[in-house]
């Protein structure tokens, strides 16, 4: 065996070694890491341990916090139940009027109607000192059977009318209050008097709350079933008048503690409103999405200044202005709202009530001519008229709009934002803008007049 054979086998087993070295060292290592690792866990198991500890703690102060919660119901429930209703509710994070609740059914008329008397119920609430269970809108929609229901929330905002009176949305209620202060054994609903079913006469006397379109929808639409009738009609004023008296009235008759929720067949509000609930009008504001919409149709199409108009000329409206009488001076509908109570404003004509075309032409292009303005905004329930105005105001270079999908709503809130307003004397449509405008800061820079009536003061100036 040679030497240089020896040499290189030493050099091998060397160069082994130093291998064998090195994976001890990492094996060490990762021993060591482990170990580290193991330490760790072994910290947080602690960590663990010691929470649960401390969570099994806290859970047993529960128990004990929750028994003595359970003790003071148990107290408060031999005092009072409507107290303890409060005090339960409250604890669920939704407020309770001890006064009780007003509910109706906005079941008169279209959208201007129920405004109308949605006046007339927050001062009914306010004078009651309940809050009011802001009913959703009832819509008729074209070929449906039944009517449809829109949540209030869907046009306006709730915190507003909590400036005027405590309000709270009829969805809300029935989700969060009604099962535990209202429970179905205790639904009575209130009619001014008793009267015979309108589809079966062989049936007792009574409200027959749910018969017919929209009744019958309206309350189904939240599973609501009364199980008695009441009557208010032998309480004097009823929701007519206000004040101390009639407040006592209804608490004689009508006690919270045992009626927690008015539930009336019909707005407790007048129709028309009064003139003296119109400064309700005030907190009546449009939601986000309202605004946005009418804001947005002003900005692409309307250069202001521009007039809105609202045209009254569906099929049925000529029924309703036959029934004009320039001899008893009889208000129709929101007429007053333009001729003043017993037309001290000015007569009520047919003219007033259903304009022709021409006066509806010449009172717009009296307004361009006089004002400059730029744009006209058409909102109709049938005939917008556009083309007819658009020749008319063609020297001005007036042009004329309306909303594509027509959307009531909107063109409601852009009626409102107009610079100067030209309604239907008679139309509760109108008068919803008409009040609006009238209770807005930005009143007196715009003002609002109605197709073919010149009021009679103006008229003696003209006279003269």
């Amino acid at each position: 065996m040679s030497a240089n054979f020896f040499e290189d086998t030493m050099e091998k087993q060397k160069l082994l070694l130093n291998d064998q070295d090195e994976d001890l060292e990492r094996v060490g290592t990762s021993l060591s890491t482990i170990k580290h690792m193991s330490y760790r866990i072994g910290e947080e198991l602690d960590d663990h341990n010691e929470l649960l500890e401390e969570l099994d703690i806290e859970m047993r102060n529960t128990d004990i916090k929750m028994d003595n919660v359970m003790k003071k119901i148990a107290k408060v429930a031999s005092k009072t139940t409507w107290v303890l209703l409060f005090f339960i509710i409250s604890i669920l994070g939704q407020d309770v009027d001890l006064n009780g609740y007003v509910m109706y059914c906005p079941c008169m008329g279209r959208f201007g109607n129920q405004m109308e008397q949605f006046l007339g119920a927050m001062n009914f609430a306010k004078t009651l000192n309940r809050t009011l269970i802001l009913p959703p809108f009832v819509q008729y929609e074209a070929g449906k059977a039944t009517a449809k229901m829109v949540d209030f929330e869907n046009y306006f905002q709730v915190k507003p009318l909590e400036q005027f009176h405590r309000v709270i949305p009829m969805r809300l209620f029935m989700k969060s209050l009604s099962e535990t202060i209202w429970p179905e054994i205790d639904r009575k609903v209130l009619c001014w008097n008793a009267r015979k079913s309108i589809f079966d006469e062989t049936l007792p006397l009574g409200c027959h709350s749910t018969e017919g379109n929209p009744y019958g929808p309206f309350w189904s639409s939240f599973n609501i079933k009364f199980v008695n009738d009441e009557y208010f009609g032998n309480i004097q004023g009823s929701f007519v008048n206000t004040g101390r008296k009639l407040k006592q009235d209804w608490d004689d008759k009508f006690p919270s503690s045992d009626y927690k929720v008015l539930a009336f067949t019909t707005p407790p509000g007048q129709f028309p409103s009064k003139t003296s609930d119109h400064h309700i009008q005030q907190y009546i504001r449009w939601n986000s999405r309202v605004t946005s919409q009418a804001k947005a149709f002003i900005d692409q199409h309307l250069p202001r200044p521009f007039i809105g108009i609202h045209l009254r000329n569906n099929d049925d409206w000529s029924a309703v202005c036959k029934h004009v009488d320039p001899k008893t001076k009889t208000p129709i509908f929101a007429s007053e709202q333009c001729t003043g109570v017993g037309e001290q404003i000015g007569p009520l004509t047919k003219e007033v009530c259903e304009p022709s075309k021409e006066t509806i032409l010449h009172d717009i292009e009296k307004l361009v001519r006089e004002s400059n303005f730029k744009a006209i905004y058409v909102s109709s329930d049938k005939d917008h008229m556009i083309d007819d105005i658009n020749d008319r105001l063609s020297t001005y270079e007036v042009k004329a709009f309306k909303l594509k999908n027509d959307d009531p709503i909107v063109s409601l809130a852009i009626l409102q934002a107009s610079n100067h307003f030209i309604g239907n004397c008679v139309s509760s449509y109108s008068s919803f803008v008409n009040r609006a405008r009238a209770n807005s800061a930005a009143k007196a820079s715009r003002p609002t007049t109605f197709f073919g009536f010149t009021p009679a003061t103006r008229r003696r100036k003209i006279e003269l």
